[in-house]
């Protein structure tokens, strides 16, 4: 078993209600176990436009192989409407759910379907920020600590999301 950290985010639909289902379907993976999910955040998009985002990170600690863990996450994308053809295949378009493999243990893995680390993991404070919730000591492979990661990206705008504030 190894840790998987898989980071979650949506800016259509029932924001709260999407992640906190996709963190219980992650939580029901084959030969997985939640370890632990972080608060939500709130975050404005990076190199896009449209609603901001509700982000959160999961840990899992997982005997499925990178690949397989994979394509367990486009299963509940697709369960949860994503649709990656057409006007949702833009990148970075607005979406009703994301799920991003961001790192499997130390693995460094660089190939056309799958990339590990996530390549813009050290650049997001909406993926840093919900991953040092949940593993403060964290170092992503070929990047340095998490910790000083977010300390480079802190004109990112992120902030803890009030579901009293939500409106929904």
């Amino acid at each position: 078993m190894r840790y998987a950290y898989i980071g979650l985010g949506a800016n259509q639909g029932d924001l709260a209600a999407t992640l906190q289902a996709a963190v219980q379907s992650l939580g029901s993976l084959e030969q997985s176990q939640l370890i632990a999910a972080s608060p939500f955040y709130v975050s404005a998009p990076i190199d896009a436009t449209g609603p901001d985002y509700l982000n959160a990170v999961v840990c899992i600690d997982t005997e499925l192989e990178p690949y397989g863990l994979l394509l367990h996450l486009l299963e509940i994308e697709m369960v949860f409407g994503r649709k990656r053809r057409g006007a949702d295949a833009r990148r970075n378009a607005p979406r009703n759910i994301d799920l991003d493999l961001l790192m499997v243990g130390d693995l460094i893995i660089r190939s056309a379907p799958l990339v590990l680390p996530h390549p813009r993991m050290h650049e997001r404070a909406f993926v840093l920020r919900p991953l040092l919730d949940i593993a403060p000591d964290l170092t992503v492979p070929g990047h340095g600590a998490a910790v000083g990661l977010l300390a480079r990206v802190s004109d990112q705008i992120i902030a803890p999301f009030r579901p009293e504030e939500a409106g929904d």
